[in-house]
């Protein structure tokens, strides 16, 4: 059975996305951003807050699966200064140091908005 979780975003009709999707056991959560609802984006140029947030909004959407951190298996971050990777990679650690996922860090040329320094995807496996 397939359950679609919404972030209720004017996008995911658009585009054609859910927010993340639940088959059996199984979660994969959407890129996901520090976007706010009013479209800034969180933290500013602060490369740990925009993980942190983005991060925060990703466990939201776990949650509504019916997923909690303990069952992330895998993270990726895309970001756009590696020069950064310390601050994205204080926030993973301060986010998942107890979980270890496998992670994965990539630099992009750049994300939907120049404000955006990272986007942040997910997969879970429940139990």
């Amino acid at each position: 059975m397939r359950q679609n979780i919404s972030s209720g975003g004017p996008w995911e009709e658009v585009v054609g996305y859910s927010r993340a999707v639940r088959i059996g056991n199984v979660v994969a959560v959407s890129g996901t951003t520090a976007a706010m609802p009013d479209g800034s984006v969180y933290g500013g140029e602060d490369a740990y807050a925009q993980a942190y947030r983005a991060f925060e909004i990703a466990e939201q959407a776990l949650r509504e699966a019916g997923a909690k951190r303990e069952d992330v298996i895998r993270t990726r971050m895309f970001v756009t200064d590696m020069a950064r990777w310390e601050d994205f990679s204080r926030a993973h650690g301060d986010f998942f140091r107890e979980t270890r996922p496998a992670a994965t860090m990539v630099e992009v040329r750049r994300l939907m908005t120049p404000e955006m320094l990272i986007e942040v995807e997910i997969d879970a496996v429940i139990g």
